[in-house]
């Protein structure tokens, strides 16, 4: 079988490495470099509890699926790639600043326990003296998303696939009924099945009937790095509380994130960057002295109704892997998975996620994808962007 996947990030590497594996001619036609998008922008947290809690809906069924996927996704993406992708189970601490603040999750899972203040602070010492209390989830988990992305790339092409790299799809032709094939600057590719994984940008390729366009929209997300001072410790574990979360990597604190529907704006913003650090010195006041290293904007792919778009498109041949939103990274093993077993089997387990449950382009709301806060004018003191995971 030959199949063309259009998007180099987790999702379409992922994919397009699984499919590789099961003997499939595959393509992957990528604009920029692998994972130059929301894979590359994310802070890269593997936190089923921190980001669902124990809710029993489709995405966080899928994300506890997903999460015991890891361990061996891991393992062979490492062992086929020859190359480490930064997996580190370093827990997740959910801080709460003041009490009877709500927390995602409950007592029904036996891996998340409650703890007081002293205990959150032994774990964490750079806590804010006045923090609640905290709970405490050891397996939680987080990637170097630039190395699981290399990795994936490496991976793949060593299963025999062909990466196609600084290659925009311009164009997916069809006849009504299924794609003839997908047109670049360079080429004209034509497969047996062609897969949408282009993250934000999944809706915006030219060619498709209104019924077949996944109705996919960016949400821009900023994240600021910080460096510490001379002789300060990294906080060692995924820090949820005060409306951010805390993410060491290698020598550096990762502080996000932010969430706005601005379009494909990916400017980096002085409000966001002053937002991210007074939260930041709230939850661990020595952070206000902290460098700041670096500051980056990326786009997540929002659906209208928050869940992923996952399977076979409303024309034939053509699926879709997109509005994973800010769950990209947790959910890549079993997106690849439910993927690969639709192409080439046409089984499909997970019908909440069908592409086809929207009627045409339906364009996004805000209200439809995050809760938004009261928000002052940009430049106002008590600016806040919309605080939502990457």
């Amino acid at each position: 079988m030959k199949v063309v996947v259009i998007g180099a990030g987790v999702a379409g590497l992922g994919i397009g490495w699984k499919l590789a594996k099961a003997g499939a001619d595959v393509t992957v036609l990528e604009r920029a470099q692998p994972g130059s998008g929301a894979t590359g922008a994310s802070a890269g947290m593997i936190a089923a509890t921190a980001e669902l809690g124990d809710a029993t809906t489709p995405d966080a069924i899928f994300a506890k699926r997903a999460n015991a996927l890891w361990p061996a996704f891991v393992e062979e993406v490492e062992a086929q790639s020859g190359l480490s992708i930064g997996f580190k189970r370093n827990g997740s601490l959910m801080v709460m600043m003041k009490r009877g603040e709500p927390a995602n999750a409950h007592g029904r899972d036996s891996d998340v326990s409650s703890i007081d203040a002293a205990k959150a602070r032994a774990l964490e010492p750079l806590l804010a003296e006045g923090v609640a209390g905290a709970l405490w989830a050891p397996k939680e988990a987080v990637v170097d998303t630039h190395a699981l992305a290399r990795a994936l790339a490496a991976a793949f092409e060593r299963a025999g696939g062909k990466l196609q790299l600084n290659e925009t799809a311009v164009v997916i032709e069809c006849d009504g009924v299924r794609v003839k094939g997908v047109r670049t600057p360079f080429h004209f590719y034509e497969a047996d099945a062609y897969i949408l994984a282009a993250g934000a940008w999944t809706s915006r390729l030219e060619g498709l009937p209104p019924e077949a366009i996944p109705p996919v929209v960016p949400i821009k997300g900023e994240i600021i790095v910080l460096s510490p001072p001379a002789g300060a410790a990294l906080p060692t574990h995924t820090v949820w509380g005060n409306e951010i979360y805390l993410v060491p990597r290698g020598e550096h604190l990762l502080v996000g994130a932010t969430a706005e529907q601005v379009g494909f704006d990916t400017a980096k913003t002085q409000a966001a960057l002053l937002w991210l650090r007074r939260q930041s010195a709230g939850l661990m006041p020595a952070l206000r002295d902290w460098e700041l290293a670096e500051h980056w904007a990326g786009l997540r792919p929002a659906s209208p109704d928050g869940l992923p778009i996952l399977g076979q498109a409303a024309l034939e041949g053509l699926y879709v892997a997109s509005g994973q939103y800010r769950n990209g990274i947790l959910f890549a093993p079993a997106v690849a998975d439910v993927l690969c077993r639709l192409v080439l089997e046409r089984v499909t387990d997970m019908p909440a996620f069908d592409p086809r449950r929207f009627k045409g382009s339906q364009a996004c709301t805000p209200g439809a994808i995050v809760e938004t806060a009261h928000r002052a004018p940009e430049g106002h003191p008590e600016y806040q962007p919309w605080l939502i995971g990457f």
